[in-house]
């Protein structure tokens, strides 16, 4: 019964196996067990803004009340991304259906008051200066403008007004100056390029790039480390000069696109994930050219590049305010939850790493609701050190 319920909240039910679910609801203790289910996987709510969740259960069993002899519909979407994630089974499954007893909440001061990530990020300049970009705070000079949650680089100027100006205009070409972005744990950021190409900054990352492009010359940028998303200007729109991404281990080369980079100095990989377009993916030994779907994969220790397919929302969730884990073990997920919250977190018990999850979390959760939705699915026990979470 509990493969029919998750079949019927992932639109695949049958006729007879909407039969078979409609006999079962006939007896009151398994109407209270569908009703909690429904609640349940409907935390997808969080992943976004928050449905009316009374409303939406209305609709889902009058649905099975009122329908006969069709397939059942997923109730309408409230987000254009929930859509994508609906599929995927909540933390909160195995909670209902094991009928586990939930452990006590585990309160804690530091905890409780641990917020999500926030847009923030240090502009360094050409002259080593640096610029603390957050919520609130407005910064401008003659090349860049940030309002606190994103950087914009006025685009290049092209006309020249008189032979004077052309004189000086080649005198300063031949320095480019370069500035540096970088968000800290508990951070990301957004910046509008010079040439118009946007790339969005996840936690902990680093990116290196110049305030100008030069005129018919390949647009290159560097990400030093960590996560960024780009959305990459048309090379129509620079007379077919090419982009190129440089980081650790690789070198990716577009002539406009979309696609994620995950190059952190703490994991073993180097993930390129294409969302549109093409890419082609390169180091000093092999090459390979993405197609839409794919994601490159560069062993650090070996260099070698394997490519596979993969679900491009649960790769790039993170820019749209959630994060998407399909199959992911607890040590993964862990690692990016200390990035997004600027915590550390142990495991006491090491058997604890490999253990799989499949689920979708709201970025904007407090650590103790994070916390509390994957506790619920594995009996998941933590303490609290100071400032450290340890898992037990």
């Amino acid at each position: 019964m509990k493969k029919i319920i998750i079949k019927y909240i992932a639109n695949t039910i049958t006729d007879q196996e909407l039969e078979t679910l409609r006999l079962w609801l006939k007896k009151e203790n398994n109407q209270e067990t569908f009703d909690q289910y429904i609640k349940a996987s409907y935390d997808i709510d969080t992943v976004m803004n928050k449905p009316d969740l009374d409303t939406a259960y209305k609709k889902i069993r009058h649905s099975i009340d009122t329908e006969k002899k069709s397939k059942f519909r997923i109730l309408p979407v409230w987000s254009r991304y929930a859509a994508a994630a609906v599929v995927v089974f909540m933390f909160s499954y195995i909670y209902v259906f094991d009928n586990k007893e939930q452990p006590a909440e585990v309160l804690n001061t530091f905890v409780t008051t641990v917020e999500s990530g926030v847009d923030k990020a240090t502009l360094t300049l050409d002259d080593g200066s640096n610029i603390i970009l957050e919520a609130g705070t407005v910064y401008n000079n003659k090349t860049v403008a940030s309002n606190g949650e994103e950087i914009i680089y006025k685009k290049e100027q092209e006309t020249i007004i008189n032979l004077e100006d052309k004189v000086e205009a080649n005198k300063t070409e031949s320095k480019i100056a370069y500035n540096y972005l970088t968000t800290p744990r508990g951070g990301e950021f957004q910046i509008t390029l010079a040439d118009g190409t946007q790339v969005w900054l996840n936690s902990e990352t680093k990116l290196k790039y110049p305030t100008v492009f030069k005129k018919g010359e390949s647009r290159q940028i560097e990400l030093v480390y960590g996560e960024a998303y780009f959305d990459v200007s048309s090379s129509k729109n620079h007379h077919g000069a090419t982009f190129k991404v440089i980081s650790n281990l690789q070198e990716v080369e577009v002539f406009g696109t979309e696609f994620n980079i995950k190059a952190y100095k703490d994991e073993a990989s180097v993930y390129t994930t294409l969302a549109e377009g093409k890419v082609a993916v390169s180091n000093f030994a092999f090459k390979e050219n993405l197609k839409v779907g794919q994601q490159s994969v560069i062993d650090k220790s070996t260099g070698k590049i394997n490519v596979k397919t993969v679900n491009i929302y649960n790769e790039t969730a993170w820019r749209l305010g959630a994060f998407s884990f399909k199959n992911k073990t607890l040590k993964e997920i862990m690692k990016v939850l200390s990035r997004w919250y600027d915590i550390d977190i142990v495991f006491e018990n090491k058997e604890l790493e490999t253990i799989k999850f499949n689920g979708v979390l709201n970025k904007k959760m407090t650590l103790e609701e994070t916390l509390n939705s994957i506790k619920r699915s594995s009996n998941l026990n933590y303490l609290v050190n100071d400032t450290k979470i340890i898992l037990k």
